[in-house]
């Protein structure tokens, strides 16, 4: 049988968190957290589960959570919008964003990519018959050149994916690019998906989302993930917000690849979101303490830590510790020093001659101090 994706393996967190698993090193490597969510949300769920909330949900969401989605979109970014027409809920943000990509990629379409890319992005694209055209963001800044992106900017060229903050790099869009991206989808009528599954998770800056601007947000899919902002990645329940237009082509896939997502966690996440939605806010504070703690523990380290402005990601420069290419660094890591981390150079398609690795601060602190520990003694 000839396959459809002749490329594609298993990905590589799957790869490392087993790996892991087998050596039994602390696996900072997979985004997830090692810590459970609010008590308040696990006794939601189960109240939910208890009180007849297991049939099918409406396909785009119950209504209390897209009207909840709502408020925090005002909240957070001053941005109405129609909980009916523009928010769908979806079995986690990689579901969207791959419902997203088949709504508007035809065959030969070009889809631009800005590498290091989450991996679900390229598949999907090639499953629409689209054709990515990737460029490369450059270590140790990962910083865009816009005059670049528009280069290669082609009459076939019909997307741009973008997300910030930003995985695995954890750099974040400033307002000049926001407004880059802006003027670049407008001059050249591109669409747009912004990845936005950290976007609770900054550090250094307000909160910016294309939800800011509203040239952008009128030819934009926004992707946002439950996940990550409470903790409960297993649950993969996230949302996608976008004009009516463009929600009611998501609708069209997304009814046939889900057509609906798990209903007691609808419920309970829109209790908490009405109960607890400071926590929401918190977010950046609550990871700004571990990202410290894991970054002061590696000070005696001979990586060189490099700056995290949002995500629960930290990179590391080990070229003062090895030769070898980041993939087999990572196995020595994981098998001889305990320490499970993720090679960047697979999150592009033309990786840069850069000895740099990815961990994940989504830990308790006990868990990064033992890290930082086994690492330090390298």
């Amino acid at each position: 049988m000839k396959s459809k994706l002749p490329d594609v393996g298993t990905t590589i967190f799957s790869v490392m968190s087993a790996m892991a698993s087998e050596c039994d090193a602390i696996n900072l490597s997979q985004g997830f957290p090692d810590f459970t969510p609010n008590e308040y949300l696990l006794d939601r769920l189960s109240h939910h589960a208890h009180n007849g909330k297991n049939q099918y949900a409406p396909m785009n969401g119950i209504p209390e959570l897209r009207h909840a989605i709502a408020t925090l979109t005002q909240e957070c970014y001053g941005r109405a919008i129609d909980p009916d027409t523009e928010v769908t809920l979806a079995s986690g943000a990689t579901e969207a964003l791959f419902v997203a990509i088949q709504a508007v990629v035809n065959p030969c379409d070009e889809v631009i990519l800005l590498d290091p890319a989450y991996d679900s992005y390229a598949p999907a694209v090639t499953l629409a018959g689209g054709i990515c055209k990737h460029i490369s963001l450059m270590p140790p800044s990962y910083q865009p050149d816009w005059q670049q992106i528009a280069a290669a900017v082609s009459p076939k060229t019909r997307l741009i994916i973008v997300n910030s903050p930003h995985n695995p790099t954890a750099t974040v869009f400033s307002d000049n690019d926001w407004q880059a991206l802006a003027n670049l989808a407008e001059q050249h009528n591109l669409l747009v998906i912004s990845d936005e599954v950290y976007e609770h998770i900054v550090f250094d800056q307000a909160r910016i989302s294309a939800h800011r601007y509203p040239a952008l947000y009128d030819r934009t899919f926004i992707v946002s993930s439950f996940g990550k902002t409470f903790h409960a990645t297993g649950w993969k329940l996230g949302y996608c917000i976008a004009p009516p237009a463009l929600s009611a082509e998501f609708r069209k896939i997304h009814q046939f690849v889900t057509f609906t997502s798990f209903t007691p966690a609808q419920y309970a996440v829109t209790d908490m979101l009405n109960e607890y939605s400071d926590e929401v806010h918190g977010l950046g504070g609550f990871y700004r303490s571990k990202r410290d703690c894991f970054i002061n523990a590696m000070q005696a380290s001979r990586f060189n830590m490099l700056p995290s402005a949002g995500t629960y990601f930290a990179l590391a420069d080990y070229s003062a510790i090895s030769d070898k290419n980041d993939v087999d660094f990572c196995e020595e890591l994981t098998r001889q020093h305990g320490v499970a981390a993720i090679p960047l150079s697979v999150f592009y398609k033309t990786p840069p001659n850069s000895r740099i690795i990815r961990f994940c601060f989504a830990k308790r602190e006990q868990t990064l101090l033992d890290a930082a520990a086994k690492l330090c003694a390298l």
